[in-house]
């Protein structure tokens, strides 16, 4: 199997460098390193250059811009699977080697787990405990999993079919022709769970336990008003689409989400003005443009 190892990144330099010698060492080595640098400002293409990996620039399109373009570079240039990831954390050493031993035929993708690289027995993005139909629990009483130990007895395996995309997901190029690319209109959040529902058309969405990639803790990174907004917006799109049956329910979950994150991170205050403050005209736009599935980059700032 012929695989491309791909980056996004934006003016992260050092953690970029961190990562590409991540990958430079697998134990299996892909077959090639592409860098998709959204207009970094910081000398990452002097690093490249001097380097000598391979990279295309472009503008800052957001993240989901990022991963269409690895996708597609990897369609065109004739591999048979891509691994994507972020440029902030990085794969174990045999991480490849392990997804591509349980790459069947019938897998679309398959995805290292997401270790805190402070803490890793601990997950960055916890996993959600899943129904009978492999989807996220709502009403339970508990939703999340947030130990790899505990997600090894609860699976009982060495996979589970779930993943959260673009920190070492391996994605079957067949796969995207039979379901397209990444939509890069969702431009801040959403492309991950959005194309995580399609790829389950194509065939199985897996993570192996056993093939790990590491990543700074993010649960503490403030909640910005864009962040915010895409955030509540884009995920109402997702679950109107994805989740008919609960969307009312999923919808008042993610709003109050996104109020406790702001408050915990961020402020109480903060959290409030966007209940009844200055932000308040921020969070209704949020939500009637995602009821109206409006996706897109609605700002020019």
């Amino acid at each position: 199997m012929k695989i491309l190892a791909a980056i996004v990144t934006y003016n992260r330099m050092e953690l970029l460098e961190r990562c590409i010698d991540h990958v430079l060492g697998q134990t299996r080595a892909p077959d090639g390193l592409l860098v998709v640098n959204n207009s970094s400002s910081d000398g990452t293409v002097g690093m490249l250059q001097r380097k000598g990996v391979d990279f295309v620039t472009q503008p800052n399109v957001g993240s989901a811009g990022g991963w269409n373009r690895c996708i597609a570079e990897a369609v065109e240039r004739g591999y048979d699977a891509v691994w994507l990831m972020d440029d902030d954390g990085y794969p174990g050493a045999s991480a490849l080697a392990i997804l591509e031993a349980e790459f069947t035929s019938d897998v679309a993708c398959i995805s290292s787990v997401v270790l805190s690289e402070e803490d890793p027995k601990r997950f960055v993005f916890p996993f959600p405990v899943l129904d009978q139909q492999d989807l996220p629990v709502l009403f339970a009483r508990k939703r999340k999993i947030p130990l790899l130990d505990d997600l090894r007895r609860h699976a009982g395996s060495d996979t589970y079919p779930f993943a959260h995309l673009f920190n070492g997901a391996l994605v079957r190029t067949e796969t995207v022709r039979q379901i397209g690319n990444v939509n890069a209109d969702f431009f801040i959040f959403g492309d991950e769970v959005d194309y995580f529902m399609r790829m389950r058309r194509a065939g199985k969405v897996l993570s192996h336990l056993g093939a790990h990639h590491y990543h700074p803790a993010v649960s503490e990174r403030p909640l910005n008003a864009t962040k915010f907004y895409y955030y509540v917006k884009n995920t109402i799109i997702l679950n109107n689409r994805y989740l008919p049956r609960q969307k009312l329910a999923w919808n008042l979950s993610i709003i109050a989400a996104a109020l406790a994150r702001t408050a915990r991170r961020n402020s109480l205050r903060e959290a409030l003005s966007y209940v009844a403050g200055a932000r308040a005209p921020l969070l209704w736009k949020a939500i009637a443009r995602g009821r109206r599935a409006r996706i897109g980059k609605d700002f020019d700032d």
